[in-house]
């Protein structure tokens, strides 16, 4: 009976342990991220973009797919998307509100299945934290609607060390 008492308390408080990690990493201040190419980690509530339309005006513009992961922060399977292996010279744009957010030229096959660039254009994107699942990873968003995008890692190459892994949905390839 001893025993078994330990093990539940050693548990619980093991438990307890963790759960504690978790809710004080939670509570902490944004990170900043490392490359200067990034600006300010923006507020997730109450953000005013320049591009805001009502969620039926969304649902009429976008694919259900598209208002899927823009608008209520989805992420398109891997390997869906035909921008993937697309490396023809251009410009990519948000699919919202066809603000250019990434150039061709900093794109690369990260193998993850998703279009991956290792910079944004300047200004063109903003930052939250996104702590679902159980982790914190930086969610990236277009700077004038505020469209979901993707997410930023940072083992991409050099010369930023990012990995910019987009959602294909997401984005509009315009040609040079």
């Amino acid at each position: 009976m001893k025993r078994r008492y330990l093990l539940e308390v050693g548990t619980a408080s093991l438990g307890a342990f963790w759960l504690a990690q978790y809710v004080n990493s939670t509570n902490q201040s944004q990170p900043q991220l490392k490359s200067e190419l990034e600006p300010q980690i923006m507020p997730k509530t109450n953000e005013v973009f320049e591009v805001t339309k009502t969620d039926a005006e969304w649902q009429q513009q976008l694919s259900p797919e598209a208002y899927k992961v823009l608008r209520k922060h989805g992420t398109e399977r891997a390997g869906t998307s035909p921008l993937d292996k697309n490396y023809d010279l251009g410009t990519y744009e948000c699919a919202g509100c066809e603000l250019p957010l990434f150039s061709s030229e900093t794109k690369f096959n990260s193998g993850t299945g998703w279009p991956s660039f290792y910079a944004p254009l300047e200004n063109a994107v903003a930052y939250t934290v996104d702590k679902s699942f159980f982790m914190t990873r930086t969610e990236v968003h277009c700077a004038r609607c505020g469209g979901h995008l993707g997410h930023v890692f940072d083992d991409g190459p050099q010369p930023t060390g990012k990995r910019y892994c987009m959602n294909g949905v997401s984005l509009k390839f315009v040609g040079a």
